[in-house]
C-alpha cells in the first residue's frame, strides 16, 4: 500500500474532528509509521498529545507550516500514514492547500440537523478540491451515534441524499473518548474502559484502507 495523507476535516466544530483524527492516529501506528499534523490554530491535538507526557504511546505531532503542500509532501516520504487535523472551516488558504495534496477526507458528523446542513457545504467543498485534486476522496464519518436514539437510526438516510459516501463503521457515543483526552492518551492507551471504543476506531480504519 502506497503512503498516505488523511485529512479530517469539518467546517463546524464540536463534531469530534480532533477525536476522530487523534484515535485514527493511534490506531494506524499500530499498522505503520505515523505522524500527526496540527493545523486547527486552537491547537487542540497539539495539548491533547502533551499531556500524554511523552508516555502516551501517540504519534509525534507538528504544527502545520507555511508551506503545507512541501510539508505534507515530505512527511510522506518517511511516514506511511500522515494524519491531519483541520481546521474548522472548508475554506482559507490553509485547508485549500492540504486538500491539494490529501488523499483522503474524513468528515465527522453528529447526529444533529445543524450538522446534517454543515456536511452540504463540505460536499460542495470536496467537489471544488477535485479540480485540483482529482484522486481525493471523501467520506462522512457518524459521531456520537446511538442505537436507541431515533435521530441516529435515521442518520444514514439522512446523509444518503448527499453526494459523499458514507463509512459503514462509526462512533458510539461512549464515555472511553472523554476519559481518555483527559488523560493525554487515545482509547488504545485507556485499558478496558477502552475496548469498545477501540473496536470503533478500528472497524473505521479497516474500512478506511480498503478505500
Amino acid at each position: 500500500m502506497v503512503n498516505r495523507i488523511i485529512a479530517v476535516i469539518n467546517q463546524k466544530g464540536g463534531t469530534g474532528k480532533t477525536t476522530l483524527a487523534l484515535n485514527l492516529s493511534a490506531g494506524l501506528a499500530l499498522r505503520g509509521s505515523t505522524h500527526l499534523v496540527d493545523a486547527d490554530p486552537q491547537r487542540s491535538i497539539t495539548q491533547w498529545v502533551g499531556m500524554g507526557g511523552g508516555h502516551s504511546g501517540l504519534p509525534q505531532v507538528a504544527q502545520l507550516d507555511d508551506n503545507p503542500v512541501a510539508m505534507l509532501t515530505e512527511l510522506t516520504h518517511s511516514y506511511r500514514y500522515v494524519v491531519v487535523d483541520c481546521p474548522p472551516t472548508a475554506q482559507g488558504e490553509a485547508v485549500a492547500a492540504i486538500m491539494r495534496v490529501v488523499h483522503l477526507a474524513l468528515i465527522p458528523v453528529l447526529p444533529s440537523p445543524i450538522d446534517l446542513w454543515a456536511s452540504v457545504d463540505m460536499a460542495v467543498a470536496v467537489k471544488e478540491a477535485r479540480q485540483n485534486n482529482p484522486e481525493l476522496r471523501a467520506c462522512l464519518v457518524l459521531n456520537q451515534m446511538e442505537s436507541r436514539n431515533a435521530l441516529s437510526r435515521d442518520m444514514r438516510e439522512a446523509v444518503a441524499e448527499f453526494d459523499m459516501p458514507v463509512l459503514v463503521a462509526g462512533m458510539q457515543r461512549r464515555a472511553a473518548y472523554r476519559s481518555a483526552a483527559v488523560e493525554g492518551r487515545s482509547v488504545y492507551g485507556v485499558g478496558k474502559r477502552g475496548q469498545q471504543a477501540v473496536a470503533d476506531i478500528e472497524a473505521i480504519i479497516e474500512e478506511v484502507l480498503c478505500l
